[in-house]
């Protein structure tokens, strides 16, 4: 079967991407993945060559920095992807066809640039990771009832409509979406499952006596990152070998530093660079707490977090925040919950598990327990079938 993935992200670091993609190309199916290069790599590889990772063949078209603050050079940058990647889809397709185009979203209306392979026989998946018009509300303080607003409603409706099947990210999403854009039997929900794989217990490389919070992912505003720093800050006095690393980069890594300096906290809180997934596992190995300070934000509160499932998976507790997604699947059994963007009850409840190692230790234990039902391990069928399902129609 030859399948096309499409997504407005880097490959690299797109643990969803990869997943549907590797796996693909050990069953014996070819795949080629359209997706970004990072601006400031755009040295190191030429766009639109071919690159072989793992059996899948991947093709970066464009570049980007993860710097918008402005919607509507955020809205150039994606519909400019959008025709890059349907001119390239549809060569491709003619050269020789698609079976499966499955476009990642967001946005979704990048759905779209299937259009030439499902006129001609393809099926399309449309697979929402972030649902656009709550993200937009919450990226550039949009309002919920404006007109923009309604209008990316619209191009949701639209988009679900001219796919053969939708994928969305959690129950919450599915749920929302089946109340106003698709019906509920044309979805699946498909969450973020780790990849056994990649995250595992493995013996830690470090051996100094530090104790490292760690934060790796993206660092938009609705993330809390800026709050995380402040609540480290009202304790690290106490915590005197404590040190908080964050991975990533986005929009609000600006803010996120200027809090860092002003605070004084440059020799105790550490920002690195975004690194591939493989790197980031290898670095989760070596911590000691995951810290998920995620806002309750119209958009966040129902937008569940990768990395905690990843953390959990190799043996490293979490401290999170208690955003309506997070309880939805979690309970206080295998993570510890702080009030959502309160300074303070973060700050306390990051004392609390820094200090006390037998409630890390049953944080582990439960969180192992738990995570065996999320593994994608168990799910890599259904999506299998999901797929072969649709082709068959």
């Amino acid at each position: 079967m030859r399948i096309c993935m499409i997504t407005y992200s880097f490959y690299e670091s797109d643990n969803r991407v990869k997943r549907y993609s590797e796996a693909f190309a050990k069953r014996g199916d070819h795949v080629d993945v359209i997706a970004l290069q990072i601006g400031d790599r755009a040295h190191d590889e030429k766009l639109g060559k071919k690159k072989v990772i793992k059996g899948v063949n991947v093709y970066k078209l464009q570049r980007r920095l993860r710097d918008e603050k402005n919607k509507y050079s955020y809205l150039f940058r994606i519909v400019q992807f959008l025709f890059k990647a349907s001119a390239f889809a549809t060569w491709k397709h003619i050269r020789q066809p698609y079976q499966l185009v499955h476009v990642h979203s967001i946005p979704d209306f990048a759905v779209f640039s299937a259009l030439f392979p499902k006129l001609f026989g393809a099926k399309v998946i449309l697979d929402i990771h972030d649902i656009v018009p709550e993200l937009y509300v919450s990226k550039f303080d949009a309002r919920e009832n404006s007109l923009l607003f309604k209008v990316l409603l619209w191009v949701e409706k639209m988009s679900t409509a001219f796919a053969d099947h939708v994928i969305i990210a959690n129950d919450i999403w599915k749920n929302k979406m089946a109340s106003r854009s698709v019906n509920e039997s044309k979805c699946s929900v498909y969450m973020n499952y780790p990849d056994e794989d990649i995250f595992y217990p493995r013996e830690r490389k470090r051996k100094d006596d530090q104790f490292i919070i760690m934060y790796p992912g993206s660092l938009s505003m609705h993330q809390g990152l800026t709050l995380a720093v402040k609540a480290f800050g009202l304790v690290h006095e106490q915590l005197p070998k404590t040190e908080f690393h964050i991975y990533g980069s986005g929009a609000d890594e600006g803010n996120i530093h200027q809090a860092i300096e002003s605070l004084g906290l440059q020799d105790k809180v550490k920002m690195f660079k975004s690194l591939s997934i493989e790197q980031i596992a290898e670095k989760i190995a070596d911590a000691d707490l995951c810290l998920e300070p995620k806002t309750n934000s119209f958009f966040s509160d129902e937008a569940f977090s990768t990395k905690i499932l990843e953390f959990m998976a190799m043996g490293i507790p979490v401290l999170t925040s208690d955003n309506t997604v997070h309880t939805y699947y979690l309970t206080s059994d295998v993570v510890v919950f702080f009030k959502s963007g309160d300074v303070e009850d973060m700050a306390r409840h990051l004392l609390a598990v820094v200090k006390d190692e037998p409630l890390r230790k049953r944080l582990v234990r439960n969180g192992l327990v738990f995570i065996e039902q999320l593994k994608w391990k168990n799910h890599k069928q259904r999506y299998f079938d999901l797929v072969d399902n649709l082709l068959r129609k």
